[in-house]
C-alpha cells in the first residue's frame, strides 16, 4: 500500500516519463510543480497559455522554458480546449488544470468532439494524506458532480475504488457519509447510503465493501464507532468517503488542508485519460503530487463493472 503522497512519487519515478498538457499554465505554483516533475523524472510538460505571462511566472518558478514546449494562447477557454485536444489526440498523456476556473476547464474536458468523454461518469477524488491513520483517505466527489443521484453515486464509488486499488488498497472500505448514522427518510443522503450498503451486501459492487450511513466521526474513528455501537468491517476504518454533495466534499478536503495543515492530491477519474484537477489556490507541492497520482492512472485500464438492474457501468 502507498501510505503517503511521497510513496506515490517514488512509485511513478520508476516508470517511463509521460507528457502533461497544462491548460492556462501561467502561475508560479503550476510551473514549480512542472519543474519538479521534470527534475524527478516523472513527467515533461506542454504548456498552453499566454506566453508572456508564462515567461514571467517561469522566472519566479525557476523553470527553464527551453526544456518544455509552450503553445501561445491567451484566451483561457481556447487554452483549455487546446490542452485537452493534445491529450485526446494522443500527443500528450495527461491533462492538467492550470490557472482557470474549474467549470471552464471541465467544459473542454466534456466537449463531445475533442474532449475526454469515456462513457463513464467522471468524478473527482481527493487523496488526503492521513498519516495518523496509517493509510490515505479518499474523498469523493468534491469538485465535479454537484448533487449526484443514487445511480451516479454508485459509479462515483466505482471510480474511487479503482483509484484506491492503484494505491494498493486491494478491497477498499467505502463509507457513505451523511449527518447521522441512522436512516431518516427526510434525509436523502441516508437513504442512498442504506441502498448502496445493501447493494454491496448483494455483491453488486466488485472488490470493495460499502456501508453507511456514517457521520464523519464513526467513519474514520473506531472509538467513535464503538461509542455509538456501530459495528462491521467498515465502521471507523474507511478508505473511501463518499460525500452527499459537492459542498460537503469540497469543505471536507479544504478543511483538512487549511485547518489541519494536511497534504492532498486531486484527480478526475472516469475520463478517457488521466486528469489533474486541483484548486487554483493549491500549493505547488499538492499539484506535483496530483501529477504523480495521474501517472499511476496512465498505465492501467479499468476492468471492473457495476450492475444496477439491467444496466452495466
Amino acid at each position: 500500500m502507498m501510505r503517503t503522497l511521497d510513496d506515490i512519487v517514488e512509485a511513478v519515478r520508476k516508470r517511463p516519463m509521460r507528457t502533461v498538457a497544462v491548460a492556462v499554465a501561467e502561475h508560479e505554483s503550476v510551473l514549480s510543480a512542472v519543474r519538479q516533475a521534470g527534475e524527478w523524472g516523472i513527467a515533461e510538460a506542454m504548456l498552453v497559455g499566454d506566453r508572456a505571462e508564462i515567461e514571467a511566472e517561469a522566472e519566479k518558478a525557476e523553470l527553464d522554458l527551453g526544456e518544455v514546449s509552450v503553445i501561445d494562447e491567451a484566451n483561457d477557454l481556447r487554452a483549455a480546449a487546446v490542452a485537452t485536444e493534445l491529450v485526446s489526440s494522443g500527443r500528450a498523456d495527461i491533462l492538467m488544470k492550470g490557472q482557470l476556473h474549474t467549470d471552464d476547464f471541465l467544459r473542454a474536458v466534456l466537449n463531445k468532439e475533442t474532449g475526454l468523454r469515456s462513457g463513464h461518469v467522471m468524478s473527482h477524488v481527493y487523496i488526503l494524506e492521513t498519516v495518523h491513520l496509517g493509510r490515505p483517505t479518499l474523498v469523493t466527489d468534491g469538485a465535479m458532480n454537484i448533487a449526484p443521484d443514487l445511480v451516479q453515486k454508485a459509479e462515483i464509488i466505482l471510480n474511487a475504488v479503482y483509484l484506491a486499488q492503484l494505491l494498493g488498497i486491494e478491497e477498499p472500505r467505502v463509507g457513505v457519509l451523511a449527518a447521522t448514522e441512522v436512516v431518516n427518510p427526510d434525509m436523502p443522503a441516508t437513504v442512498h447510503a442504506a441502498v448502496l450498503s445493501k447493494m454491496s451486501q448483494r455483491r453488486q459492487f466488485p472488490s470493495c465493501c460499502i456501508d453507511g450511513p456514517f457521520a464523519l466521526d464513526n467513519a474514520v474513528s473506531e472509538v467513535a464507532a464503538g461509542i455509538k455501537r456501530i459495528g462491521g468491517p467498515v465502521a471507523g476504518n474507511c478508505d473511501v468517503l463518499l460525500v452527499p454533495n459537492i459542498e460537503a466534499g469540497n469543505i471536507l478536503a479544504k478543511s483538512f488542508v487549511y485547518l489541519g495543515q494536511g497534504r492532498v492530491a486531486g484527480v478526475l477519474v472516469g475520463a478517457s485519460a488521466p486528469v489533474v484537477l486541483t484548486s487554483r489556490a493549491d500549493s505547488a507541492e499538492s499539484k506535483l503530487y496530483s501529477i504523480a497520482t495521474a501517472m499511476l492512472m496512465a498505465d492501467l485500464r479499468r476492468t471492473s463493472r457495476l450492475k444496477i438492474g439491467k444496466v452495466h457501468f
